[in-house]
């Protein structure tokens, strides 16, 4: 409702539907980008300043939505294109994840914590947020499917294809319910966490938020921002997951699989800034110079 009130009723307010074309919605798109908006109790706007791509893109998605009303109830006959008329090259921003070394450097941060909390009351909580960041790293789950992860639905089995222990986990999410194979890494963790809390199977895995315990740890150990400056969050136990499933030579087919999302995805955001995805051997080649060979008798 906010982008209705704020920008796409003043703009289109006066028109009526049918005048809503092609052209009037590139026409909104150039004043988003040359006209500000005032806010609240604000007497004059401030300096026109270009919105975010992904803002745009939200803006002509509410659009969408009204017009697909008006479709439905039969007050327009068809959905106009709200394409954009050229395609723009987008930077892509790479998903904030911790390298091996930070990644190490986090969790020894967590254990010292769990083994020497600040306060004893505080050992609980410590321990569950060592036993959380493994967890998340070594399965790769969303935070959301993490929060909503019951213990009936993790379970410890032998693999067969890789001989190892580790977690079937049954993920309910955004994408419904799929499932996880953990890396031997998260069986610990999980196991510590039965130990620890005692639960009967329909209790939640991690019952507190983390969040906040966790990004005090990211900001005491510095690594709260990666280079590029991008903040680290628990999603980006998620994004470790994957870097180093791909840095390890995992086929980006199955990691896609295993986190259920898209290979198209694992390419544009992970794959691209991982070096070890590059195959020297296939870059590297070198063309055989053939040399004539030389007859003694000519």
């Amino acid at each position: 409702m906010a982008r209705l009130d704020n920008y796409l009723i003043p703009f289109f307010g006066d028109k009526g539907l049918s005048e809503v074309t092609p052209g009037l919605v590139q026409d909104y798109r150039v004043h988003r980008q040359t006209h500000s908006v005032p806010r609240h109790n604000q007497k004059e706007p401030e300096e026109p300043r270009r919105p975010a791509v992904s803002t745009l893109k939200q803006e002509i998605i509410a659009l969408r939505q009204v017009l697909k009303t008006a479709v439905r109830h039969g007050w327009l006959d068809r959905l106009p294109d709200l394409s954009t008329p050229y395609r723009t090259n987008v930077k892509i921003a790479h998903r904030a994840w911790f390298s091996p070394e930070e990644y190490r450097q986090l969790y020894e941060a967590t254990r010292r914590r769990a083994k020497k909390p600040l306060r004893k009351s505080h050992r609980w909580a410590a321990e569950q947020l060592h036993d959380y960041v493994l967890f998340m790293a070594n399965t790769g789950l969303r935070p959301d499917e993490a929060n909503q992860l019951q213990y009936r639905d993790v379970e410890i089995v032998e693999d067969e294809s890789t001989e190892e222990t580790i977690l079937l986990i049954a993920v309910r999410g955004k994408r419904g319910v799929g499932y996880c194979k953990s890396m031997p890494g998260a069986v610990p963790p999980f196991e510590r966490l039965q130990k620890r809390n005692e639960p009967d199977p329909g209790d939640l895995v991690f019952p507190t938020n983390q969040y906040t315990v966790f990004n005090n740890v990211l900001k005491e150990e510095n690594l709260k921002f990666d280079r590029q400056g991008q903040s680290r969050t628990a999603y980006s136990l998620r994004h470790t997951y994957i870097c180093l499933r791909l840095m390890e030579g995992a086929d980006v087919y199955q990691v896609a699989k295993n986190c259920r999302t898209s290979v198209e995805m694992i390419e544009k955001y992970y794959a691209s800034h991982i070096a070890n995805s590059i195959d020297a051997a296939a870059v590297n080649v070198r063309k055989t110079v053939k040399t004539k060979e030389k007859y003694k008798n000519t």
